[in-house]
């Protein structure tokens, strides 16, 4: 309990000049990977902000390890999703046996400081790498959400998901979702081919606000060659209270917060197989307290 004190309070007061907050595999040593996610993302409820299905196919032991990338030349997170096992990976926590989830991220119990309310700008930074042959369907298989918290919250507002088209082909798309009443818009939808096998960074930077704005950019490690960019500086990036036309009242989202992970649908599971994605570098920062300090 010494060392995860000792590591939470490192990562949070290093940064503490302009409210970021980093996640690295390469903590102390001995901490395993759960312990290293819980010291920065939920340090007030162990494991709080990992959800895995280690209780449905506990044989297999953890579903997100800690790995050397050959690549990077240090430790990264590397998460494992199985439909091979019996039963298949699924998400214990709600029950739901027609999807699997295995994601770590931001919630109401964790600290101010990796969270998104009204008026604040967040920036995320995170690496990752898709494996050659990973297999979507053309159902989801979410990688990254920005999720609502209280209100209207069940769907994420924005999501980077892999899925097969029609045609066959394999893509990486940006969706956004207003709200329960609204459609979700693709505002990107790029080749999932140009991700596989290689490391790539993420930046994501919202103004959150009902006219909010929002920004993606993903380039490759290696050489910064960008295969997303996408802007938008008049989107709702939280959600207000509302009445459906069902007549149900929805009231304000509290805060927004990210997710990062596998979370895919079990309804094609004949054309899936076992898949890992690797992540690294994650950042969460409050870029408004930066502006306030410059002024």
């Amino acid at each position: 309990m010494k060392t995860l004190f000792f590591y939470m309070i490192l990562v949070l007061t290093c940064f503490a000049g302009n409210a970021q907050v980093t996640l690295n595999a390469d903590g102390p040593n001995g901490m395993g990977t759960y312990e290293t996610i819980t010291a920065v993302l939920s340090p007030a409820v162990p494991f709080g902000a990992v959800e895995v299905p280690d209780s449905i196919h506990p044989e297999f032991g953890r579903h997100i390890v800690k790995v050397f990338d050959a690549d990077l030349k240090k430790n990264v997170f590397e998460f494992y999703s199985h439909v091979k096992s019996t039963p298949p990976d699924n998400e214990p926590v709600k029950g739901k046996t027609d999807r699997q989830r295995v994601e770590i991220k931001s919630y109401a119990s964790s600290p101010d400081n990796v969270k998104g309310t009204i008026g604040e700008i967040v920036q995320y930074k995170w690496r990752f790498k898709i494996p050659n042959g990973f297999k979507p369907t053309n159902y989801f298989t979410h990688i990254h959400q920005i999720k609502a918290v209280d209100g209207d919250d069940a769907l994420p507002l924005f999501t980077l998901t892999l899925r097969k088209t029609a045609k066959g082909i394999n893509k990486l798309e940006l969706i956004y979702v207003k709200n329960q009443a609204s459609k979700a818009i693709k505002y990107q939808n790029v080749n999932m081919s140009l991700f596989e096998e290689v490391w790539v960074e993420a930046v994501e930077t919202i103004t959150v606000g009902l006219h909010g704005t929002y920004s993606i950019i993903i380039k490759k490690v290696q050489d910064g060659t960008a295969l997303l960019n996408y802007k938008n500086t008049d989107i709702q990036t939280i959600r207000t209270k509302y009445t459906s036309e069902k007549g149900i009242v929805y009231t304000a989202n509290s805060f927004i917060r990210p997710k990062w992970g596998i979370y895919r649908s079990l309804k094609d599971i004949a054309n899936m197989k076992d898949e890992s994605i690797r992540f690294s570098d994650f950042s969460i920062q409050e870029l408004t307290a930066l502006s306030n300090e410059s002024n």
